[in-house]
């Protein structure tokens, strides 16, 4: 009974999708080009095999390496949640490249670590893309527990030009003392922290990591890479002051964007449009004949972002316009997927996530009850 609960840490819903219904198509058109998605595999160090997808213009431009980002989804998630992604970046010529992490989606393991494990998935992706010389830069987007796997491993990487961090936490423990206030569990804090012992205990058992070590406060002053922090006002599951501690603290070039939602909600236009310029000026794609001719006329609040020297700031509002043009039939994606039900095509995939969190943290309340009537 004991294991079922923790389970629910370690082994959250794992989305279970047919890849031909739920990704974008072998061969598809976005903003009036050609893209194709590549289906791979890779080994990671525990061998198991971790099912990718790297998205890529079709053809690919001759002796022109293009940059990459690597979308990191969340702990329930898989490679469906950069959809959206693929419809944003694409169009400015920066590929992109998915995967389900290990204990994730269709990949192999059992358990999901939160960012400890997928830290050495993700170092996998970028040997690999680094051995191909069609690319040049990479970038990292991740959301939730991707959000803190690409700290953990950007911390570890300076040459990553630069991260989305969407929703990180800042320390596990912390975030674990603070559900139980948040959901009202009404049990002594010293026996809440005996329960959370006990389930560190078994996850380190279990799956191979201590929760005690899932702190981004400690990397986060010894990282340099270029960042842009997003969070959802209203997210009660990993509340906002995560973000604002890490980005407190973050030594690098910096900036911080809050939005309306919750930690599963949708994400705005505005945050989106933001992104896809921050990783136009981090990554330095080669410029492109862009379908649009008409020049944005919107204004855009981008923060303290700026456009860096030399570039074109016309450019990047087409592209902008392209992506709002080519959006507008995508919904948006969530960190947290759902078990798919093979009945819908990919355009319809993000409107079917559940917010599987609050599922999650009913459980984990449940085993703290449970756990403390034992102690």
């Amino acid at each position: 009974m004991i294991d079922q609960f923790i389970n629910f840490v370690i082994r959250p819903p794992r989305a279970d999708y047919n890849p031909e219904q739920y990704l974008w198509e072998k061969e598809f058109t976005l903003a009036g080009r050609q893209f194709k998605r590549q289906d791979l595999e890779l080994t990671n160090a525990r061998g198991h095999k971790l099912r990718c997808s790297h998205y890529l213009p079709s053809p690919f431009p001759e002796e022109t390496p293009l940059p990459c980002v690597i979308y990191c989804h969340g702990n329930s998630g898989c490679r469906a949640d950069a959809n959206e992604a693929a419809v944003i970046l694409l169009p400015s010529n920066i590929t992109v490249f998915t995967l389900d992490f290990s204990g994730s989606g269709l990949s192999d393991g059992d358990y999901v670590s939160l960012g400890w494990h997928e830290r050495d998935d993700l170092k996998i992706v970028v040997s690999y893309l680094r051995s191909e010389r069609q690319i040049s830069r990479i970038g990292l987007w991740g959301r939730s527990m991707g959000a803190v796997t690409s700290l953990l491993y950007g911390a570890e990487d300076p040459s990553i030009a630069g991260m989305v961090l969407d929703s990180a936490f800042s320390n596990l423990f912390d975030l674990m003392m603070e559900l139980v206030d948040v959901y009202k569990i009404r049990l002594p804090k010293f026996t809440v922290k005996m329960a959370v012992q006990y389930m560190r205990r078994v996850i380190q058992k279990k799956a191979k990591f201590d929760i005690m070590d899932l702190n981004c406060l400690k990397v986060a002053p010894k990282t340099f890479i270029p960042a842009l922090f997003g969070h959802a006002s209203e997210d009660k599951f990993i509340q906002p002051h995560h973000s604002d501690l890490i980005f407190k603290s973050y030594a690098g070039d910096k900036n911080v964007i809050k939005f309306d939602g919750d930690h599963n909600s949708s994400r705005p236009q505005f945050y989106y449009d933001s992104v896809s310029i921050f990783f136009f000026n981090v990554l330095r794609p080669p410029q492109i004949s862009s379908a649009c001719s008409s020049k944005l006329e919107k204004y855009y609040d981008l923060g303290d972002l700026k456009v860096g020297a030399g570039m074109d700031e016309s450019l990047l509002y087409e592209i902008i316009t392209g992506i709002e043009t080519e959006s507008t039939n995508v919904p948006s994606s969530s960190s947290a997927a759902p078990r798919v039900l093979m009945t819908k095509p990919v355009s319809e995939l993000v409107s079917e996530v559940a917010p599987l969190a609050r599922l999650v943290v009913f459980h984990f309340t449940l085993f703290l009850v449970f756990v403390c009537l034992l102690i």
